[in-house]
Order: C-alpha cells, then structure tokens, then sequence
C-alpha cells in the first residue's frame, strides 16, 4: 500500500493473519540467474503523498524541489532503475498544470498553491533524459488523505459536488457507484494523457476503502437507484470498478495507443479458503475487500500489466512471496506481470527474514527465473535512495549491472522501426569516439522514431542480446553519441539500432570499426 509506513504497517496488520518471526531464509533458497535480462522493467514509486519521498517538504523553494527530483532520478539512474511512477494525484488534487484539479498541498503546503513550474512536465523530461520511462500515478477514488475538510480549496471536487462522495474511516471517498463519477474520473486521467509525454497510466490498491472495524460504506441509496439486475451489493460494487477500468482502458488507448494502462492491487486476489481459485494464503484480499476484482483484468485484456504488492517474505505463513509469485504468473493471460517489493520493510525490526540482506535479492531471482515475470516495482524511492542493508550496492553491482529495455507489449504495437542508416564511429575530440547516424525510413506503421540503443563490441563477435554491450539507451531522436570510456589504442566496434514509443527495437546497423589514436 503507498501511504505513509505508520499507516501501512496498521493495514497490513488488520489484513494479514499475525505470523510468528520466519527464518531469516527457507533452507530452499533460489538458484541465482547467471546471465541478465536484456529487457526487464525495474521501476520505483516515488510517493508525493505526505511527502513520503518528494518533495520531502513544502518548505522547499522550486529550485530546491527541482534540484531534490535531480538528485532521485540521479540515483536511480545509477541503480540502473528504468521506470518511474510518480504520484501526480494523491487525492482528487494534481502534481502538474494542464488539468481540472487542484495543485495539491504536498507541493506548497496549501491546496490549490501554484509552485511556479510543472512538475510533471518536468519530472518527464529529466526522466527521458536518463532513459526512464515515467508512468503517471493516479489515485482514483481517494479524495482527501485526512479530516481537514475546511483546509481545502474551493475547487476542490469534494466542494463543487459533495453529494459525490461518502466518509469512512475520517476521509472522503469518491462514490464509484455514480456514473459521473467514473466519468469524472476518466477526463482527469485523460488531461494528463492529451498533455503530457508519460509513458503509462497507473493506478495503486485504492479502490472501495479497506475495511476498518465499526464503519460503513453508506452506498445503499446509490445501489438501490443502480443496482437492478445485481442480486446483492457486493457484486454490485466489483461490477462497479470494473466499468470504471474498462473505461479508462479504452480512453486512454484511443487517444494515445502508446500509453501503458496499468494497476498495482494488493498482493492477494483472493484466499483458496474464499475462493477455489485463489492464492494459498490467508490475509485481506482485493477480491473481498477492495471489490477490485483485479485478475478479471487481465483476463479481460483491460490493463497491459499487472504490478501486485508482494510485500511479503520468502517462506511467510499467511501470505508466502515465493506462492503469490507463482500464482500471479499462472494467472497473467498474456499480459505483462510486474512485481511489487517491499524495499521499505528492509531491516524491518520484528520480521526477521526483512533483516536478512539476502530477502529482495533472492525475490529478484525468483522473478527472474520465472518465465512469466517482466520484472519489478520498488516502494518506495527513498527506501532505495537509503540503501538499507546495501540493497541499492546490490542492484546497481550486481542485479542492474546492464542498463536494460522495457519489455515489448506486442499487443499494443509489434511493428519495429527499421535500422539506422550510414552508421559512421570517428576518433572525436578528447580522445572519444563520435558515433553518427541517419534516422531509418519510416517503419510499415509510419510511427517516427522515439530513441536508439548504442552498443560498443571490444572485438568482431557481435551479440546485442547482452546487455553488457549496450552503451547507452537514448529516449530522444538525436542520431549522435559520444564514446568517451575509451583507451587509446584500442579498436572498438559499434553498432546502433532504433526504437519505437513501445519500445520496439530495429534490427542493427551494420558493424563499424575504429581505433583511437
């Protein structure tokens, strides 16, 4: 769950059945992966919510912001992180200009304060430079974090339309039953999709609130005016998010075909115990509890990927990583699977497998030696930007050593853009090589082309399905690239190929050899 760790700590409580301390490792530790994945998404939330990672206060100045975000992509860029989910609408308020709703209070300390710059246009460019993808995170029914109602703006929705929303649990929530709900809902998303270069949409776990012990969802008007044809209001309320994915879905893909749709539920859908085809697990479940009926997602072909939270260790009782891994895998439908890891829980005090610097690591591999797994999401930023138990030393060391591609979504587009053309490598100024190229004819889909992959080869054995031979990915249409990692003397080899928005890559250039004097 992406909120502040107090309170995560409490719903995982709530939700999960007490397990006494696990070994710090099972005894059938994974067998580590020899080689790296040429494509793999390894992606990190970065929470603006309660300034949990940015900005990490509303005192800083824009510049300070600015230089703040520098710093995280920086990071990240060196762990070899290539996905970043930013958190632009925490509750029903914006982290970015061109849109219906509010500035929200975590950037200025006031709702509706403009901080003086975009900070998703921003958060965009600086990504792209550093070779991330940057996916939009929306919260969609949260519409306050707290009980200060008088603090809010007087745009906010929650004052423009109140009868939109019901109180549980001290916070307002957006109604999901109403259809002008999900049709607000869906043209904020779209604001950010018609004005924004993001890469993907995605959503968290926030769907109908969690349980709390003593509240009521009070819905019952609303389902007594739309809930013909359900035979009881559970059923109702699944239906209910569910027209509000496939919603989304369509939208977004009809006006941009190249942006992601994807969501991060809770890590179990549903118990065995509740459900013949569940998980072995016994905790809270977003089937049950959220009414996000998440596997019928993807089986419906709504969401290209899948991100479930599996915030829990190898070998736990109640909810065992190694079996949610394995049941999410069998139940992907062809869509990508993306795992959430807890890299906050690292060092956690009171689970010992969490103070075993060995847990995310052996995760990595599980995801790694299974075949229907695409890679990772981190939550959060600055639980990776801290470096617990050398966690970060291991991913940047080891694990990330190889910059890597996202993977290909053939569904969306399976169409490559055809290879550079007069490739040419020249010894350049300070002793470097100066790579140079022309942009290839447009692709059968006459889709221009977004970037380049650069590869550099110490002799004539050319293989660009290793990564240790990528030089650098480039999310821009320049054709240059200097060399400047090189010693005199030395022949190297090069060769450049393209890539599409989807991230679809040419076939390569022809091989081009040079000496530095």
């Amino acid at each position: 769950m992406h909120i502040s760790r107090y309170i995560l700590l409490l719903i995982f409580t709530l939700f999960i059945t007490s397990v006494k301390a696990q070994p710090a490792e099972p005894a059938n530790a994974p067998a580590a992966v020899k080689t790296q994945p040429k494509r793999e998404f390894r992606g990190v939330w970065i929470a603006t919510v309660v300034n949990i990672d940015w900005p990490t206060s509303t005192k800083l100045t824009m510049e300070k912001q600015k230089q703040q975000l520098l710093d995280i992509l920086n990071s990240h860029q060196e762990t070899g992180i290539n996905a970043i989910m930013l958190q632009v609408r925490p509750a029903a308020d914006a982290l970015y200009a061109k849109g219906r709703e509010p500035w929200s209070k975590y950037l200025t300390g006031r709702q509706g304060q403009n901080p003086g710059y975009d900070p998703l246009e921003f958060a965009i460019t600086e990504a792209h430079k550093r070779g991330m993808e940057l996916h939009a995170w929306f919260n969609p029914y949260r519409a306050t974090f707290d009980g200060n109602f008088a603090l809010l703006s007087p745009q906010h929705i929650t004052r423009i339309k109140p009868d939109w929303f019901f109180t549980y649990g001290g916070i307002k929530t957006f109604n999901p039953g109403l259809p002008e709900v999900r049709d607000y809902i869906v043209q904020v998303i779209l604001d950010v999709v018609d004005n924004y270069d993001i890469d993907g949409v995605h959503m968290d776990d926030y769907f109908y609130p969690y349980p709390i012990a003593g509240q009521k969802i009070n819905d019952e008007d609303t389902y007594a005016k739309y809930g013909q044809g359900f035979d009881n209001i559970k059923d109702w309320r699944r239906h209910n998010v569910d027209l509000l994915i496939k919603m989304i879905a369509d939208s977004v893909h009809a006006h941009d075909p190249n942006i992601k749709f994807g969501i991060s539920p809770f890590g179990i859908w549903a118990n065995k115990s509740q459900n013949d085809e569940g998980s072995e697990t016994n905790g809270g479940s977003s089937y049950y509890e959220n009414y996000a009926d998440s596997r019928k997602w993807m089986e419906e072909g709504w969401i290209d990927y899948i991100n479930p939270q599996l915030y829990w260790p190898i070998g736990n009782r109640a909810a065992a990583f190694d079996k949610l891994l394995s049941w999410w895998s069998d139940n992907t439908y062809g869509r990508h699977l993306y795992i959430g890891q807890a890299a906050y829980r690292i060092n956690e005090r009171k689970t010992l497998a969490f103070k075993n610097p060995d847990q995310l690591p052996n995760q990595i591999t599980l995801i790694r030696n299974n075949p229907r797994v695409q890679g990772s999401v981190y939550f959060s930023s600055s639980s990776l930007t801290n470096n617990p138990l050398g966690i970060t030393d291991s991913l940047r060391d080891n694990y990330y050593r190889y910059p890597a591609l996202p993977p290909v979504m053939l569904w969306r587009d399976s169409i490559a853009p055809n290879p550079p053309q007069n490739v040419t490598a020249r010894p350049g100024l300070k002793g470097g090589v100066a790579v140079r190229w022309q942009a290839p004819a447009l692709a059968k889909d006459e889709e221009p082309v977004y970037g380049y992959v650069i590869y550099r080869f110490d002799n004539e054995k050319i293989n660009i399905d290793d990564p240790k031979n990528i030089l650098k990915i480039q999310y821009n249409a320049n054709p240059a690239y200097d060399d400047t990692a090189v010693q005199k003397g030395k022949t190297y080899f090069y060769v450049v190929t393209a890539l599409d928005r989807m991230k679809n890559e040419s076939e390569r250039s022809p091989t081009i050899a040079v000496t530095v004097p």
